[in-house]
């Protein structure tokens, strides 16, 4: 991955670089070829004005007399110093367009240049200026040809010419540069994607790493959050929280089938039990087999109860479910409605405490399985003659006992339920561990199935809310409640 992103990125960037310089190479030399055109017409009127005085006469003519020998050896001078300087080839001619001094040996003084276009384009006053093929030269050739002007007459032509290779060359030397920069600018740009592609693909690699790890069941490992752009730390530290929640998960998912497995096969096999023995027992002694059927149905009611409450947490642990706003006070007088015949079959007295207008958030059938599981757990513990008493209230500020008991969520405002009975009441030390999954008093009565305060706790939590339980102060029983969050 590194070495494709690597590739990429120096693509890309080569693509740039080349669409930026290969044109600008071409515009630079182009811009330098018409400065060098440029410079040899500047020098070809310099050398101009300096034949002038040649040409015109002036000087002393230019054939015949010591003087005139003289000014023509100076003009070479100046056109050969010219020459070895630049490179170039310099010719001379007269009006006739026969040259007069030359700095190539070839081209005698004498020889007839009207042959040549631009020569006889500069006797007819124009600037010539351009390339052409030579046979002369062997190759092309870019010239400039001026006319040597005194006053309005003609009196010579200066013709200035190069290989059209040294022009090409000066021209590649300005562009050289660029090259040299287009190299180290592509360097630059690979050691730079060289630097980033590390930097985004090292920590991709690690989390990768870490991603194998947990796929394998490693839950321990986490990613780096340390390294790496903020954008991939920001995804680290998601990942780690999946990690987490799942790990959570995972270990909850292990400890229930464990618990559940383990709780589900004493039922089973009494129930296997139970109706093996009745199987036995139906054609001998009808009236044992009854009992050993009917307690059978205890059995399965008891199964039945473990197994409702095992999917209850099994389909809630774990999910974020949405709160409703309830009406606690309907809730309560409703549950106590349909638990009363079961009360007085028992010869409990079922009481109800319950403040109108009540309102909380909870999750939906939460608290009428709250309110069922308490007070069975109540009429268990009853005798007769005992008395249940149901309240509902709000909570605005609760005493420090309870806010222990409530993890302090009270003080926020809420409604608090509660089952308060006339039974026998906890140890302390069983206190600790009513709430905990399967698990039942010693003193229990045989029917519990050890889930229903789990249950209880877990649909409060949900709910943002606490369940509590505690023996009376006042007298005997126990004092079993539930806060949950007030609603608008």
């Amino acid at each position: 991955m590194k070495w494709r992103l690597l590739l990429a990125m120096s693509g890309l960037l080569t693509m740039v670089l080349v669409a930026q310089d290969v044109p600008l190479a071409g515009y630079l030399r182009d811009v330098e070829s018409e400065r060098l055109i440029t410079g040899l017409e500047r020098d070809a009127f310099i050398l101009a004005g300096a034949s002038e005085n040649v040409l015109s006469g002036e000087a002393g003519g230019t054939s015949g007399g010591t003087s005139g020998v003289d000014t023509v050896a100076n003009l070479h001078d100046t056109i050969d110093l010219y020459a070895a300087r630049d490179g170039a080839r310099v010719v001379v001619t007269d009006a006739e367009g026969k040259v007069v001094t030359a700095t190539d040996p070839d081209d005698a003084p004498g020889d007839d240049f009207t042959n040549r276009p631009e020569v006889q384009l500069a006797l007819d006053l124009q600037r010539a200026v351009g390339e052409r093929y030579s046979a002369t030269a062997g190759g092309d050739l870019v010239y400039v040809a001026v006319p040597v002007l005194s006053g309005a007459q003609v009196v010579g032509v200066v013709r200035i010419t190069y290989r059209a290779s040294v022009i090409d060359e000066r021209a590649a030397a300005k562009t050289r540069g660029l090259i040299a920069v287009f190299a180290i600018s592509l360097l630059a740009a690979v050691l730079a994607a060289l630097f980033l592609s590390s930097s985004l693909t090292l920590p991709l690699r690690k989390l990768q790493h870490t991603t194998e790890h947990l796929a394998a069941g490693d839950f321990a490992e986490r990613a780096d959050t340390s390294r790496g752009p903020r954008e991939i730390r920001s995804l680290a530290r998601s990942f780690n929280t999946m990690t987490e929640r799942i790990a959570n998960l995972v270990a909850k998912q292990k400890a229930f089938a464990g618990d559940a497995s383990h709780q589900l096969r004493t039922p089973l096999t009494a129930l296997r039990l139970q109706l093996e023995r009745a199987g036995e027992m139906v054609e001998r002694d009808p009236l044992a087999a009854r009992e050993r059927i009917e307690a059978a149905g205890a059995e399965t009611e008891r199964l039945q109860r473990l197994v409702e409450g095992l999917l209850l947490i099994a389909r809630s642990d774990g999910a974020s479910l949405d709160t409703v706003a309830v009406d606690v006070s309907a809730i309560t007088r409703e549950r106590a409605e349909v638990w009363r015949p079961f009360a007085e079959e028992r010869g409990v007295h079922l009481a109800i405490d319950v403040a109108d207008g009540l309102r909380a958030r909870a999750v939906p059938d939460a608290l009428e399985q709250i309110i069922d599981n308490y007070l069975d757990n109540a009429l268990g513990a009853a005798a007769a003659g005992d008395t249940i008493t149901l309240r509902a209230h709000p909570v605005d500020a609760i005493d420090d006992e309870a806010a222990d008991g409530l993890g302090g969520v009270g003080s926020v405002g809420g409604v608090a339920i509660h089952v308060v009975d006339e039974g026998p009441g906890m140890q302390p030390e069983h206190l600790a561990h009513a709430f905990d999954r399967f698990w039942r008093a010693p003193d229990a009565p045989h029917g519990g199935s050890g889930i229903g305060l789990a249950v209880v706790q877990h649909l409060a939590e949900l709910s943002g809310g606490r369940a509590r339980l505690g023996n009376r102060s006042d007298r005997r029983g126990l004092d079993a409640s539930v806060w949950v969050p007030r609603a608008p």
